[in-house]
């Protein structure tokens, strides 16, 4: 059995984490890569009321369960599918699940990739998508409008009271980590070049 290569992609809030993964994947092909978000993995707040899950911290580590990510990744790894949970991020409530299977390269994307010592052991390449505040702000503004419902009162309310504080207390520490900084995410083309080259190399080995 080859050995599997995980690759992590983490940077604040709309910063391209996404668009990067994305792009290797449409790039090498989503049949040899494994994509594992861990936005998936936010604990399942079903058993609050609405109005106090909207309320919470999605930017803390402990916002996570990371416990079950590290089990996933433990499972892929040994070539055995898992089965992800879906997150509804209008209800914030896992809704079902879905099969994820294993392949040579897993790309393990989100906020606090690099956060955990556990998870950032496991990673063979870590990568920080870096970019500027103000666009970040920007894209998400008009992601969670358009995609998750939310008004723009709401959305500015969570970014100054959690976002921005815990990017800075969490986030934005973990890029010291980081093997590659991307400025600007999957728009930096010669970044992107250098990963998806990297990837092929890999899958070739």
């Amino acid at each position: 059995m080859k050995k599997v290569h995980f690759i992590g992609v983490a940077g604040g809030s709309s910063s391209g984490k996404s668009t990067v993964a994305r792009n290797v994947l449409e790039t090498v092909g989503p049949e040899r890569v494994t994509y594992i978000q861990q936005d998936s993995y936010y604990k399942d707040l079903s058993h609050l009321p609405f109005e106090m899950r909207a309320k919470l911290n999605f930017d803390h580590p402990e916002a996570f369960d990371n416990e079950l990510l590290l089990e996933h990744l433990a499972q892929l790894q040994a070539g055995q599918s898992v089965e992800q949970p879906l997150y509804d991020f209008k209800t914030f409530t896992r809704t079902g699940t879905k099969t994820v299977n294993a392949f040579t390269v897993i790309l393990v994307e989100g906020i606090l990739v690099l956060s955990d010592p556990r998870l950032r052991d496991l990673l063979d390449i870590k990568i920080f998508v870096d970019t500027d505040p103000d666009i970040r702000i920007i894209r998400r503004i008009q992601r969670d409008v358009l995609e998750r419902g939310r008004s723009i009162d709401f959305v500015l309310h969570q970014y100054l009271e959690t976002v921005r504080p815990m990017h800075q207390q969490f986030i934005d520490p973990t890029r010291r980590f980081a093997d590659i900084v991307i400025p600007e995410g999957g728009s930096n083309q010669v970044a992107m070049d250098m990963l998806i080259t990297k990837v092929h190399a890999i899958l070739q080995a």
